[in-house]
C-alpha cells in the first residue's frame, strides 16, 4: 500500500502524468484491484493513445478477467498504435499476446 500512497501523492502534483498513472495501475493489479487498474489504463489510453505500454497491460487484465472480446479489441488498438509509432518491440509483444488469445 505504501507505493500506492506515494504514487497518489505524486499524482496530486502531476495529475495528467501517464507514467505515474500506469505505475499506479500496475500497483493496483499487484493488490488485486483490477477495476481500479482498468479505469486508469482506459483513462491513459483515452487521453494519450500513444502510451503504448498500457495497451498490453489493459488487454491482459481483460483477458485474465474473461472479457476476451474487449481484450482482443485493446490488443488490436495497441498493434495499430505501435505500428504507427514504429515500436517494433511492442508490436511483436502485442501480436504474440493476441495470437495466444486467439488460440
Amino acid at each position: 500500500m505504501e507505493k500506492i500512497e506515494k504514487l497518489k501523492t505524486f499524482l496530486l502534483q502531476s495529475p495528467d502524468d501517464p507514467f505515474l498513472k500506469h505505475a499506479l495501475a500496475l500497483e493496483y493489479i499487484k493488490q488485486g484491484d483490477d477495476p481500479s487498474a482498468r479505469e486508469l489504463f482506459v483513462g491513459i489510453l483515452t487521453r494519450d493513445p500513444t502510451y503504448i505500454g498500457s495497451y498490453y497491460h489493459l488487454a491482459h487484465l481483460l483477458q485474465r478477467s474473461g472479457d476476451l472480446q474487449s481484450a482482443k479489441l485493446w490488443y488490436e488498438k495497441g498493434l495499430t498504435a505501435a505500428k504507427k509509432a514504429g515500436d517494433e518491440h511492442a508490436f511483436r509483444e502485442l501480436q504474440a499476446a493476441l495470437e495466444d488469445l486467439m488460440d
